[in-house]
């Protein structure tokens, strides 16, 4: 049997070579073990399958986590958790990890690890909830195969995104399947029915505000003390509008309002915000100040989505600055106003704006129609609100009805801080003096001193001279600058004359 033709020096070498190339491959199949799982679980062909994508802010990171596990949970389905290594702060692509051919830089390709996951808050009252920071599902539901890849934000920054992509054999499964875990991600949103914040941090970047949850006021509506008429109109508005949204929808009126609450500082604009909230339930409420109006956009966003919803901006003037003839509109106030027309009409949501200066606003806001369709004055209390605000918050105080109508004569132009603040004043020297009163009595060890070591939990009685003595001090020039961070106007003229308020009044025991 003759043999084959005997080998030259050039077949040796075209043979190290194939020996060669077929090393590297394997090696390079070895550190590639993401394209190897795909590539198992999909088929070769997925090399030129398409791939939706989608992506949320970092705060939705919880929802799109709750969204992918209610899509995952549905029937028929099964699926793999795969976590991605070496992808913590770079951007991961689907497309180049189902690709046949060689990454764009080797640096660049993922390993399979350990699943990671951050804790993200989901709730109030320290509810939280584990989201993957970066996790390649291999999923397979009714014979048909899809890839999922899940990127979110590991670290606390709130300007990174939450990315979602998706590959199908054609691109319109690949797109229902995401519209399917965005459809859920909003069904199961935790913002929904919620009160959230948006804190002015310092340390954050402008718009990298991140909500957070605050428990929902319940306020009795005896505490909201305005003049006649004016919560009654605020009610409407804002609360009617939200109770009676279907039988409006249907009559073709719109449902989107603006309320502007405006006066001097501490006559209940805040107290009035908690009320309203408090009275809605079921709606969502997304609270900012002026200062944190970086984050308009998101809050705007959340608003849209999760109807019905609340928007309440206080303190709006901090968003205005410097304001001239010339001045242009600050770049804050602006996002605001676009924002407010970015809503549709048939929206149910509501602005409710707070600010001490109608005067910066009013210009801007009548330029614009329709943005604020009804506001409200809250004056300084008048007599018969500062009586009401006497008995508010006097708690157990025992204070005569002499004592309290004096009072109510000598505190014109006063707001209800300061006149919760003369009270608890009172409330320290009738404390002193039943202390006073108590120590010789203490000392002799008599009868009298047990009685009087068991009134130090009863409740005071605040007499005419206590009132006397507070009002006296709150009235006292020097404390101009205390009446000003109270939010009531310093005494000027004869008002800063200190003289005694109640002259008239016998002193209680």
């Amino acid at each position: 049997m003759g043999l084959g033709p005997r080998p030259e020096l050039a077949d040796v070498a075209r043979l190290a070579g194939r020996v060669l190339s077929l090393a590297v491959a394997a090696a390079r199949a070895q550190d590639r073990p993401v394209q190897r799982a795909l590539a198992a679980h999909l088929g070769a062909q997925a090399a030129g399958w398409p791939v939706a994508t989608a992506s949320w802010p970092a705060f939705d990171q919880v929802n799109v986590q709750a969204g992918l596990d209610a899509w995952l949970a549905g029937p028929g389905l099964r699926y793999e958790l795969l976590g991605l290594t070496g992808v913590r702060h770079g951007p991961v692509d689907l497309a180049d990890l189902t690709a046949a051919g060689l990454p764009r830089s080797p640096a660049s390709v993922p390993g399979i690890g350990s699943v990671t996951a951050a804790v993200r808050p989901a709730g109030p009252g320290g509810i939280s909830r584990a989201c993957v920071t970066c996790g390649l599902y291999l999923v397979e539901q009714t014979g048909q195969r899809s890839a999922v890849l899940l990127h979110g934000p590991a670290d606390d920054d709130p300007r990174d995104l939450v990315s979602v992509q998706v590959t199908a054999p054609d691109q319109a499964v690949a797109g229902q399947i995401l519209d399917q875990i965005r459809t859920l991600a909003t069904a199961n949103n935790i913002y929904r029915g919620q009160v959230i914040s948006f804190d002015a941090d310092a340390r954050r970047p402008a718009g990298g505000h991140v909500p957070e949850f605050v428990d929902r006021p319940q306020l009795d509506r005896v505490t909201v003390i305005l003049p006649p008429g004016v919560l009654d109109g605020i009610e409407r508005q804002v609360i009617g509008i939200a109770r009676h949204s279907g039988q409006l929808s249907a009559s073709g009126q719109h449902l989107r309002r603006g309320v502007l609450l405006h006066g001097p500082p501490g006559t209940g604009k805040t107290h009035a915000v908690r009320y309203l909230t408090g009275q809605l339930p079921d709606v969502t409420a997304i609270m900012l100040s002026g200062a944190a109006l970086g984050s308009i956009s998101e809050a705007c966003a959340i608003a849209r989505t999760l109807q019905p919803s609340i928007v309440v901006v206080e303190d709006v003037e901090l968003a205005c600055g410097p304001r001239g003839p010339q001045a242009p509109l600050h770049p804050s106030l602006l996002q605001l106003l676009s924002e407010m027309e970015a809503v549709a009409g048939d929206a149910d949501v509501t602005f409710l704006l707070t600010t001490n200066r109608a005067d910066l606003l009013e210009e801007v806001l009548a330029a614009r129609p329709g943005l604020v369709d009804h506001t409200a004055r809250l004056p300084l209390p008048d007599a018969a609100a500062r009586r009401r605000l006497l008995r508010l918050y006097q708690g157990g105080l025992r204070i005569s009805r002499a004592s309290v109508s004096a009072v109510v004569t000598r505190t014109d132009g006063v707001n209800a801080s300061f006149m919760r603040e003369l009270l608890r004043r009172a409330a320290v020297y009738a404390a002193d003096a039943r202390a006073a009163r108590a120590a010789p009595a203490v000392a002799s060890g008599s009868t009298r001193a047990r009685g009087s070591a068991g009134d130090q939990g009863a409740a005071l009685r605040v007499s005419a001279r206590h009132l006397n003595l507070a009002l006296d001090e709150l009235l006292d020039s020097r404390h101009d600058l205390t009446r000003v961070l109270l939010g009531s106007r310093p005494m000027r003229g004869a008002d800063a004359i200190i003289r005694p308020v109640l002259p008239h009044l016998r002193p209680t025991r």
